[in-house]
Formats: structure tokens, C-alpha cells, sequence
């Protein structure tokens, strides 16, 4: 759906020239919610606007949907865009418009006659839940709200990408929670490719498939998001996880855990998968005769299955959980580390 290949982008000043976009190839599978995560000046802003050709490459190639990007003339460039809608951190609404003629308005630049114009428009605000609000200004609008009127007015050509450039940040969680809920309906309902764009790996783990880690204008790691969490490799992704999953401090206390756990034997199973929503330790208490305290745990969800790491002390017969100890190492997405042996 979406190829790229060495893009770059540098900016020229009278000193010295700025990297923003270095060298990226990246492929984007149609019908994904596509995530893109960096720290401020990583350089994910500038290569989400190169896509559309709002910033144009420096060098490199953009191809989407069997159409290159980077080779088109304006004129070809102002029909492409019609296929590539784009949201925004701060909405980027008409203020002197209601709801309504801020949806229609791409559609009155594209020249639709204003029956089909209104058909689409109402369409849009039932699909956001907007209803009841179509003739509020933005100005009277939630955060929220306004953003709603942003994804609507973004889909309002029938897009087949839509790119959402830190499209949460300037929301509270509750609402951020809500406008993701949106965006995976849209995906679902639409089929429509999302490439998303943040430095909130929890927006990430919500409702992504497949993430890119971009830094200094590189994408250092990139992978499916279940992954990435489960074995980050480089230090800015861990960084990341760590917004989630919580620092070393956290393990650091299982060492205090553990040496205030009299006795027993403490085990270190690591969730990775659909083996994350089974009711495994209850199914140990019930099929061997060992008794089981679970001292610390997190387990997190993500659009690819659960992740997480659980610290148990089981007590009982050395042959018993020893059996036990076998059994979890049978399940195929649980890892199972020992970490302390009752002698």
C-alpha cells in the first residue's frame, strides 16, 4: 500500500544543514493502523508531512497505492491529496464555520454539487458522533469535539490513508482514550490505512499493529508492537516501553520481594500472547499440590495480544513444583525464569 524508500529531508540554514528525515525506507501494509513514536525533534512530524508533500524530500521515493508521490506535478499532486486525509494536534478548524461547513469544506474546494455535499456531511457526523451538534461553531466545541470535526473533515473525500500527526496530544486521557475507540472503528469500518504519529507509547500499545522508533530522523527499531514491547532492543525504545510497562525501580523491588519472602521457590513467568488470558495460576493451584503468592506482576494489553511479567512464590513438594514449573514451560507464549530455588 504504502512504500518508501531512502527518504530524506534537510533543511538548509545560513550556518548549517539540519537532518530532519534521514535515509527512512519503511513498508505500510493497506488496511493498518501504522504507528510512528520519537521524542520531540526525532523528525516524525516532518516525514508524516512529506507523505502529502505539504514539506517536499530532499531525496528519495513515496509510493501509495501504486502512485508515485514524490514524481507527481501540482496538478497531479492536488487530485492525489483527495486520497490522503490528515489530522492535526491543534484541529486546524475554520472558526468562522459551524461543524457542518467545516466537513464540507474539502468537498466544495473538490467541486462536489452541494446535494451529494450534504449527504456526505451528515453521513460524517453520525460516523463521529457528532449528531445534534452540526451547526455549533468550534468555539462552542469540546476538545474532543473539535477533534471529531477534524477525523470527519479529514475523511470527508474518501480517503484511502489518513495520517494523524500527534492527533491526541493536546487531549486529556479520558478523551484521548475516545478519539483512538474512533480511529480503530474508522479502520475497521473503512478498511482505511492510519499512519499515527506520537511520542505516547500508550497510544501506541492501544490500537496499533506495527510501530517505527524514529530518532535523529532514523528509524532505529521497527516491528510488530507486541514485539517491540516484549524484546525492545535499542535504548530510546525502551525508554518507551517503560511509559507502560514502568522502570527499572520496578524490578529493583522484586529483589526486595523476593528477600522478604521467607522460604519457597520464586518464579519469574513472562506473559507474552494469547497465554496472558488464561487463567494459569489457578490452573496450577487446581492440577498440583503447590500453594501460590503472586508477590508482583503487569500485564498490558496491546492490538497484537498481552504482554507482561508476573513474580509468584510457589511452595510445596520439590517434585511437585517441579512438575508445575514443567508445565508452564509447555505453554508456548510463557517464559519461565527461576529465580530463586527452595533447597
Amino acid at each position: 500500500m504504502i512504500s518508501i524508500e531512502n527518504l530524506s529531508k534537510y533543511f538548509k540554514t545560513d550556518k548549517q544543514e539540519i537532518t530532519a528525515v534521514d535515509d527512512m525506507t519503511l513498508d505500510i501494509k493497506e488496511g493498518n493502523i501504522f504507528g510512528v513514536i520519537g521524542y520531540s525533534g526525532a523528525g516524525k512530524s516532518t516525514f508524516v508531512r512529506l507523505l502529502n508533500r505539504l514539506e517536499e524530500p530532499s531525496s528519495g521515493k513515496i509510493v501509495i497505492d501504486d502512485r508515485e508521490i514524490t514524481s507527481l506535478n501540482n496538478k497531479q499532486l492536488r487530485v492525489a491529496r483527495q486520497d490522503i486525509g490528515m489530522i492535526f494536534q491543534h484541529f486546524n478548524l475554520l472558526w468562522s464555520r459551524t461543524v457542518k461547513d467545516n466537513i464540507a469544506f474539502p468537498l466544495e474546494i473538490a467541486g462536489v454539487p452541494k446535494k451529494d455535499r450534504d449527504s456526505r456531511v451528515d453521513e460524517l457526523i453520525r460516523l463521529v458522533g457528532l449528531s445534534g451538534r452540526e451547526n455549533a461553531y468550534p468555539a462552542q466545541l469540546s476538545g474532543g469535539q473539535k477533534q471529531r470535526v477534524g477525523i470527519a473533515r479529514a475523511l470527508a473525500n474518501r480517503p484511502k490513508v489518513l495520517l494523524c500527526d500527534e492527533a491526541t496530544s493536546a487531549l486529556d486521557p479520558e478523551t484521548t482514550n475516545s478519539i483512538l475507540d474512533l480511529l480503530v472503528d474508522i479502520n475497521q469500518q473503512l478498511g482505511l490505512t492510519i499512519i499515527l504519529i506520537t511520542h505516547e507509547m500508550h497510544v501506541i500499545r492501544k490500537i496499533c499493529k506495527q510501530v517505527a522508533v524514529m530518532e535523529k530522523g532514523r528509524v532505529v527499531e521497527q516491528g510488530d508492537v507486541l514485539e517491540l514491547f516484549s524484546r525492545p532492543k535499542q535504548p530510546v525504545t525502551k525508554k518507551f516501553v517503560e511509559q507502560v510497562m514502568g522502570n527499572q525501580q520496578d524490578e529493583d523491588s522484586v529483589g526486595q520481594l523476593v528477600q522478604s519472602s521467607a522460604g519457597g521457590n520464586i518464579i519469574r513467568f513472562h506473559f507474552l500472547g494469547e497465554t496472558t488470558n488464561q487463567a494459569l495460576i489457578s490452573k496450577l493451584s487446581k492440577e498440583f499440590d503447590v500453594d501460590i503468592n503472586i508477590l508482583q506482576g503487569k500485564i498490558t494489553q496491546t492490538q497484537g495480544g498481552a504482554y507482561g511479567t508476573l513474580y509468584v512464590q510457589i511452595n510445596g513438594d520439590h517434585q511437585e513444583v517441579q512438575k508445575a514449573v514443567a508445565f508452564v514451560h509447555e505453554q508456548t507464549s510463557v517464559e519461565v525464569e527461576v529465580i530463586r530455588e527452595d533447597g
